[in-house]
């Protein structure tokens, strides 16, 4: 109920010499008689016992703590071979066109487009991801991470507009790249998704192209409905990558599924356990009972 383990298990075993010498070692004393003191022999028979069940605490409590007990919080896969890739979303006006989703036309295209994402980095699961958005100027939502939660989180609180109306397409990539250039995976990628043409950016396409050869990293381009295919292709042709055309929600899945399957991310079966050690607690009860144990002795 409670997973709880011990890192030392076999220190528990230390309690049977405590056992032993119990039963086999006990001292003796010497014995006075002495009349007139058999009122003082309940209250000392009373003392005798909570003294033997001090003591057997303290032994009990410390080996416990000794045993090192702990509670698994969580088991994660070790990063081995992953990509780090960049998500870069158009938060554009546009976006708020609706139709998109067949199954439901009165949602718009970012509510889509973040429902489809958020399942795409679920998948990703030994690699690194980071976030940007463009509207009229470019926003980095998320550096690299691993935290997945953490960056579906982020999707739910962007919106259409967040950093203006008009489509900064080409400034986004340069600044995916600047996040990725100095990543030392031995895979890069850049997925960027728009739904119209380029009214923004100051960085000319040039550039891009020349920075994706020479960081090593390749892009892949979505375009949704009437997107300027013919930017795409030039976006992607340089680096290697694709470019794919989305007229529905249903097409996105298809090429987040494509793009999921070209490229793979090589998964170590190594786990990191994530654990809270609990030794505290024994440790402090068997402080607790050497502190009464010392005084009910010194009363004697």
């Amino acid at each position: 109920m409670f997973n709880i383990t011990f890192e030392y298990p076999l220190l528990l075993l230390s309690i049977l010499p405590f056992i032993a010498c119990s039963v086999f070692c006990k001292a003796k004393s010497p014995t006075y008689y002495m009349p007139h003191l058999n009122i003082f022999k309940d209250s000392k028979n009373k003392t005798n016992i909570l003294l033997s069940i001090l003591k057997w605490l303290i032994v009990v409590f410390s080996i416990v703590a000794l045993a090192s007990p702990i509670r698994t919080l969580d088991t994660k896969l070790v990063q081995n071979d992953g990509i780090d890739i960049i998500l870069s979303l158009d938060t554009s006006g546009s976006m708020r066109a609706i139709g998109f989703n067949k199954d439901n036309v009165e949602q718009n295209r970012w509510q889509a487009v973040s429902i489809i994402v958020k399942d795409f980095i679920k998948k990703r699961v030994s690699d690194n991801i980071g976030l940007v958005v463009f509207g009229t100027s470019v926003l980095t939502a998320s550096p690299i991470s691993f935290d997945k939660n953490t960056q579906s989180e982020i999707i739910d609180y962007l919106d259409i507009g967040i950093i203006g109306d008009k489509t900064a397409l080409v400034d986004s990539l340069a600044s995916s790249i600047n996040i990725l250039k100095d990543s030392k995976s031995k895979s890069k990628i850049i997925i960027v998704l728009t739904d119209g043409i380029d009214t923004a950016s100051t960085i000319p396409l040039k550039v891009i192209n020349n920075l994706s050869l020479k960081y090593g990293i390749k892009i892949y381009a979505i375009g949704i409905g009437e997107s300027n295919k013919n930017l795409l292709n030039q976006i992607t042709k340089k680096s290697n990558g694709k470019s794919f055309i989305a007229n529905s929600s249903e097409d996105l899945e298809k090429v987040y599924a494509e793009i999921n399957n070209l490229e793979k991310s090589k998964i170590d079966s190594n786990k990191i356990i994530l654990k809270e050690y609990l030794f505290f607690f024994p440790l402090f009860f068997a402080i607790i009972s050497l502190i009464l144990f010392t005084f009910l002795k010194n009363k004697e």
